[in-house]
């Protein structure tokens, strides 16, 4: 076997392990979604909403949590906060695909997803700005001073 074709046999197992990681987790890496003995089925990507890949960073003062949900309207999107847990949900419409018959290849993932996460630090939950911008939601939260130590006095 020539190197190149080794190279494109490597790389081609790459992409159906990645091509696998956005399926349903219960398909095998070593099924594709179009193996008919496979248990995947559109019927079942519908009833789970999609997962949403976030961004979480510190600065000096803040926790910064940033999604891309490009192609959905802020209307579209509920952000919420409760007991230093985040939520984020939401809904990619596709738009307009009535005259549709025969897709050839269908990639985009559209639909509602969701994503809960325990914040790595303690907030204040009164202090939270939320921007959607080119695509881009950042949730900006201000950190609680956690490293000031409250002596207690022993009687």
């Amino acid at each position: 076997m020539a190197r190149g074709q080794q190279q494109d046999d490597d790389l081609l197992g790459i992409e159906d392990e990645l091509a696998s990681a956005f399926l349903d987790e219960d398909t095998p890496a070593d099924k594709s979604a179009d193996d008919t003995s496979s248990d995947w089925s559109e019927d079942s990507q519908d009833t789970v909403p999609g997962q949403l890949a976030l961004d979480v960073f510190e600065t000096t003062d803040r926790l910064v949590v940033k999604a891309r949900v490009a192609g959905v309207n802020k209307e579209d999107l509920d952000v919420s906060i409760s007991d230093n847990t985040l939520t984020i949900r939401g809904t990619l419409s596709s738009g307009d695909e009535t005259d549709a018959q025969n897709f050839h290849l269908q990639e985009c993932y559209w639909g509602e997803f969701s994503r809960t996460i325990t914040l790595p630090v303690a907030v204040k939950e009164e202090e939270i700005d939320a921007v959607l911008k080119d695509g881009v939601l950042t949730i900006g939260f201000t950190k609680l001073k956690q490293d000031t130590v409250k002596k207690i006095e022993i009687k």
